[in-house]
C-alpha cells in the first residue's frame, strides 16, 4: 500500500477527501437502516480457450471500488429525489417492503438460531439489519442471509415511487456514469427534458407516464433474464471444471 501511495503520490490528496466520503456515507446509510448481505461472490477463472482453470476465486470489494459505488448511490437518490420534487414522468428504480408471511417464516427460521426478528406490521429495514447484525459472525450467517435474500421482493423499475428497502432510500433511480443500463438512458433523457424546462400538459404527462409503465416493465423482465443467463453461465463453468480431465 505505501509503494501504490509513493507510486500516485500526485492524486492521492485528491483521493482521500473521496474516500473520506465514500466511509461517510456508508455509515450514513447504514445509521438509517440499509441492508448490507455479506454473502461471497464466487469469480470464475477462464484460461485463454475460456475453460475454468483450477481454482475460483472469491471476489472481494475495494476500497476504491466502494468509492465508486458511493459516488453512484449518491447521484441515484440525488436525481430521483429531484425529479419526485417536481412531479415529473420518471423512472424509478424500487424495491418494495417484504410479505409479511415471507417475513414471518424467516423470524421463525432465526428464532430457532436464538435470534429475534420482530413483526410488528409493516417491516422496516432498520428492525431487518439489527437482527441479521445479531447472527453476523456465527456459523448460521451464511444461510440466514441467504434466506433473508430470497425472502425479499425482487428490486424493479416502475413509474411508482415506492422508495427502496434494502437501501432504505426514499428515492432511488439508476443514473449512472458510463450509462450501463437501457434505463439509465431514459433517466438521462427524462432529466434532461425536466431541467430544460419542458412544460407537460396534465394529457401529455398521463401519456408519458403509461409509456414509462410499459417501458420499465419491459426493462425489468430483460434484467431478470440477463441475472438468470448469467447464473446459468456461471453454473455452467463450475461444472466444465468438474468434469475429469
Amino acid at each position: 500500500m505505501t509503494r501504490l501511495r509513493e507510486k500516485y503520490s500526485d492524486i492521492v490528496p485528491m483521493l482521500e477527501p473521496w474516500r473520506n466520503f465514500a466511509r461517510s456515507s456508508i455509515k450514513k446509510r447504514v445509521r438509517r437502516g440499509a441492508i448490507e448481505f455479506e454473502i461471497p461472490e464466487v469469480k470464475v477463472i477462464l484460461d485463454e480457450k475460456k475453460r475454468p482453470i483450477r481454482r475460483f476465486n472469491l471476489r472481494h470489494r475495494t476500497i476504491a471500488e466502494m468509492m465508486i459505488e458511493e459516488f453512484m448511490l449518491a447521484a441515484n437518490e440525488t436525481v430521483a429525489a429531484h425529479m419526485t420534487k417536481h412531479h415529473y414522468p420518471f423512472i424509478y428504480r424500487v424495491h418494495d417492503v417484504p410479505d409479511e408471511d415471507r417475513m414471518q417464516s424467516l423470524s421463525k427460521i432465526m428464532a430457532q438460531f436464538g435470534t429475534v426478528l420482530k413483526i410488528e406490521g409493516k417491516m422496516r429495514p432498520k428492525v431487518l439489519q439489527m437482527a441479521l447484525r445479531k447472527v453476523k459472525g456465527k456459523p448460521e450467517e451464511g444461510m440466514i442471509s441467504t434466506l433473508a435474500l430470497r425472502s425479499m421482493k425482487q428490486a424493479v423499475y416502475q413509474t411508482e415511487n415506492v422508495g427502496h428497502f434494502g437501501l432504505a432510500a426514499k428515492d432511488y433511480t439508476h443514473f449512472t456514469s458510463p450509462i450501463r443500463r437501457y434505463p439509465d438512458l431514459l433517466v438521462h433523457r427524462l432529466l434532461k427534458e425536466q431541467r430544460t424546462g419542458q412544460k407537460l400538459s396534465k394529457k401529455e404527462k398521463e401519456n408519458l407516464n403509461d409509456k414509462l409503465s410499459l417501458m420499465a416493465s419491459h426493462a425489468s423482465t430483460r434484467e431478470r433474464l440477463a441475472i438468470e443467463t448469467e447464473r446459468e453461465t456461471d453454473e455452467l463453468k463450475m461444472t466444465e471444471y468438474m468434469l475429469p480431465m
